[in-house]
Order: structure tokens, then C-alpha cells, then sequence
């Protein structure tokens, strides 16, 4: 069952358009990513799901359908916003109330009893880890446990559909490890029907989605499962290390067959015509030596998520 759909979604602020015609479906079980960079519109798509923005009719003038949940958000505000757990981008919590405080506030807010409401906060403080910190004000928890105290506020009245609004930006990469860890037990958890839509601008939390929406300029321009949109590069690819690597990048970038340069880390990828990777591997391997570089590593190797969205923005430039 498709927790969350939306078609032909449109969104413009005093004329510019932020979305334009997104389509998305996201089932039961499944993790979705909305990847794409800043401004791209991933927040703006979040917004309208969620019934904080209205949509902006098309230029034929219709409007978007938009179900979470079964129940139209346009008709059916109120029944649909009681099946969406929220997490924005920035903590949106009391930071002088404590962590029990806040929980207990959206647990009665969102209409649980006195006699349920603390069984479920220390059920779910448990599950994101906060539940030995009771009484520490929120704003005295590092960003991390910040993100899990609101994790944990969006979980407090068991919604179907979770939308994460880039959850992990400014984290230590250990906190988007355990992070992500809870969205996994979430899906995984059973008798559980639970649809999550994260947006993020990495592409390794991206490739742990079930499946990847890539964003720019206001519409979705791809998606599948991660393991299919790698196989879109397969045989492309090239790892690249040896020093000095700011001058190699630069040599490489002028090497026939060779269509795009990226750094990782120590070394690069480069992306290279369908069909030339052997022979651009021994034009390299000839050049340069010659030009005063020097090669350590050079071999054809599995694309990444990100190789597959950079080759992306590239085709749309």
C-alpha cells in the first residue's frame, strides 16, 4: 500500500517555481531518499506533504493529487496530518524544557491520554537512545541528541508516514550512523506499516534508502533503487590516485574519453565514455609519466550513488 502519493505537485514562491510536477509514491517498508543539493527543492517538497505550504496549481490550472495514508490532504487535512511524524530541518523543541517535558507536551498534544502518554515517551525515549537523560533541558543536548529527541517527538503517536527533513546535516559522523540504525529498526519493526521520506544531500546516506528520488531545479529527475542506478555507469568508472592530485585532476580532465572528473577523498573518479575505459586507462598511463605525474592506482571499479548524480547535473547543464 502507498502510504504517501503525490502527483503532479507544484509549488511557486511570488512567481518562481521551488516544485514542478513532482510525482511520488512511497509504500509501506520502504525508506525513500529525496537527494539532491541545496535548492533544489527537497524542503519545499517536504513542506507541501506535510500541509505546512499549499500546492500551486499547474499551468493548466489543476491541482495536485496528494494522499497520505489514504486520506486527501487538501479534503482531509486533519486526518491526514495525524498520520505524519515531522522532523524539520532545524530543532524545533523547547530547549528550557527538559526531554520528558517535551515528549509528554506532543504526546498530549497529539491526544494521548494521561495514562498513555509516559509508557509510550519512555518506550520511544528507549528506542532512540535518550531515555537515561530524562531530566536534562534540550537545550543543553548536543546536536545529536537533539536530532533523537526530535526523532522521538515525530514517533511519540505511532504515525504511518515519517518525513525527515535532512536529519543528519551538521552531525558527527558517528551520530548519522546511529541515526540512520533507527530508521532502519523503525521500517524493520514488525506489525509496523511504516513509510519514510528522508531528504539528504549525502549520497551515502542516499545508497542505504530502499529507493532514491534525485532532486534539482524543482523536479525529480531520476529515481530506482540505488543497486539499479548504479548499473547506469557500470564499466565508466575509473579510481584515479597519485600525486600531485590537484595536478592530475587537471591532466586527466583534458584526456579524450574522459567525460568527468570528481575528487573522493585521496583520489579521483573519472567518468569515462561507454566503451573507452580501457582506452583511456593506457592513454593515462602513457601521458602522465610524461607530463611529471605520477600514478599509484589506476583501475576501472563499481560506480557510486554519487558517481551516478554528479554524471546527472552534468547532462542537465
Amino acid at each position: 500500500m502507498d502510504l504517501i502519493e503525490a502527483s503532479n505537485l507544484h509549488r511557486s514562491f511570488k512567481g518562481v517555481p521551488a516544485v514542478k510536477g513532482v510525482n511520488l509514491k512511497v509504500a509501506a517498508g520502504e525508506i525513500y531518499g529525496l537527494a539532491g543539493p541545496d535548492g533544489s527543492g527537497k524542503t519545499t517538497t517536504m513542506r507541501l506533504l506535510c500541509g505546512a505550504y499549499q500546492p500551486t496549481p499547474d499551468e493548466q490550472g489543476a491541482l495536485p493529487i496528494l494522499r497520505i495514508a489514504g486520506y486527501d490532504v487538501s479534503k482531509q487535512t486533519e486526518q491526514a496530518r495525524a498520520q505524519i511524524g515531522y522532523l524539520p530541518q532545524r530543532f524545533s523543541l523547547y530547549e528550557e524544557l527538559t526531554v520528558i517535558e517535551n515528549i509528554r507536551f506532543f504526546a498530549e498534544a497529539r491526544g494521548l491520554k494521561s495514562e498513555e502518554w509516559r509508557p509510550r515517551c519512555m518506550e520511544i525515549l528507549a528506542f532512540v537512545g535518550l531515555d537515561n537523560f530524562l531530566d536534562r533541558r534540550a537545550g543543553y543536548l548536543s546536536g545529536g541528541m537533539k536530532q533523537k529527541l526530535g526523532l522521538a517527538a515525530a514517533l511519540v503517536h505511532r504515525p504511518q508516514v515519517l518525513l525527515l527533513d535532512e536529519p543528519t546535516t551538521g552531525v558527527d559522523p558517528v551520530t548519522r550512523q546511529d541515526f540512520w540504525q533507527l530508521i532502519i529498526r523503525l521500517v524493520a519493526q514488525p506489525g509496523r506499516a511504516t513509510a519514510v521520506l528522508v531528504s539528504t544531500p549525502y549520497m551515502d546516506e542516499a545508497a542505504r534508502c530502499t529507493r532514491v528520488g534525485f532532486m534539482s531545479h524543482g523536479q525529480i529527475i531520476l529515481e530506482g533503487p540505488p543497486t539499479q542506478l548504479r548499473t547506469r555507469l557500470d564499466g565508466r568508472i575509473l579510481e584515479l590516485a597519485g600525486t600531485p592530485l590537484s595536478a592530475l585532476r587537471r591532466l586527466v580532465e583534458k584526456e579524450e574519453g574522459v567525460e568527468g572528473v570528481q575528487m573522493f577523498g585521496d583520489r579521483l573518479h573519472l567518468r569515462v565514455a561507454e566503451g573507452q575505459a580501457t582506452l583511456v586507462m593506457e592513454r593515462l598511463e602513457e601521458h602522465i609519466p610524461a607530463q611529471g605525474g605520477q600514478i599509484t592506482r589506476l583501475r576501472l571499479v563499481s560506480p557510486q550513488i554519487e558517481d551516478v548524480f554528479m554524471s546527472l547535473l552534468e547532462e542537465e547543464a
